[in-house]
């Protein structure tokens, strides 16, 4: 029997493949939370908290700047909590056209970010969180938080599960080759006491930058206890860390989006 030549092979196999004819790739899904600073500002967020004592009104906290938002804080920065052994400029929350985006058990969020750490802002031996996650009606957490860590020289950036016992890490990295440029994290979120959460840290911006580190983790404790849990960005940090470790500096934000599937 003679052979099929190449040509009639390939003509054979393409009929008995389907061809749908008119038929596009389904959209993705808009983000719900997806704030430009330019025109939404600080509106972005629920509140800012910084300076609650008002011991510094003359300075800037929290500030647009171009198409990213910058938290400021100071060396002699004290937080009203704490018995003055913490400093913190944070936003909290996630709002969109004026309403507000809440977190439910049961609920899986993505939450992804771009973000700017300067040479300034160091690993610390006690608690510098860049990322939290709390529970507003009970004040509640931190439940999982991205930190700032050092353990002699070596500092990390250091996703984990801070409510859990041990406070394990879902996904860390070394933080110097991160500084100073812009990095992508991403993260998922499934809140619940016995939650799950996911973290990616890109070195770099877009989805083919390379990861840095990368992890999940089942059975977190993120619970909304009955109202909901909320993000929360920027730098809080104990003063009780190393003074060359506490500078003056900021941190800087954007490109927040926030989906829920």
């Amino acid at each position: 029997m003679p052979e099929f030549s190449r040509r009639t092979a390939l003509a054979v196999a393409a009929l008995t493949v389907p061809i749908v004819l008119g038929t596009a790739a389904p959209a993705l899904a808009a983000p719900l939370w997806h704030p430009d600073p330019a025109t939404d500002g600080l509106k972005a967020f629920e509140g800012i908290e910084a300076d609650r004592g008002n011991q510094h009104p003359d300075r800037k906290y929290v500030v647009v700047e171009g198409d990213h938002y910058r938290f400021n804080i100071w060396k002699d920065d004290r937080d009203t909590t704490g018995g003055g052994d913490r400093q913190r400029t944070e936003s909290k929350g996630m709002v969109q056209s004026g309403t507000t985006l809440k977190m439910h058990d049961g609920e899986t969020w993505t939450l992804s970010y771009e973000m700017y750490i300067p040479g300034t802002l160091h690993g610390t031996s006690k608690f510098t969180h860049i990322f939290q996650t709390k529970t507003p009606a009970t004040n509640a957490g931190p439940w999982v938080t991205l930190d700032l860590t050092r353990s002699g020289s070596k500092e990390m950036l250091n996703a984990r599960a801070y409510a859990n016992s041990g406070s394990p890490s879902i996904a860390a990295t070394d933080l110097a080759p991160l500084r100073n440029k812009w990095i992508t994290i991403e993260w998922t979120f499934t809140p619940g006491s016995k939650g799950k959460a996911s973290c990616v840290i890109r070195n770099g911006t877009g989805s083919g930058a390379p990861v840095a580190a990368q992890g999940s983790m089942s059975s977190v404790n993120i619970p909304d206890q009955g109202d909901y849990v909320r993000p929360k960005w920027g730098i809080y940090r104990s003063v009780a860390s190393a003074s060359s470790d506490i500078l003056d500096t900021y941190l800087l934000f954007r490109n927040y989006s926030a989906s829920r599937k």
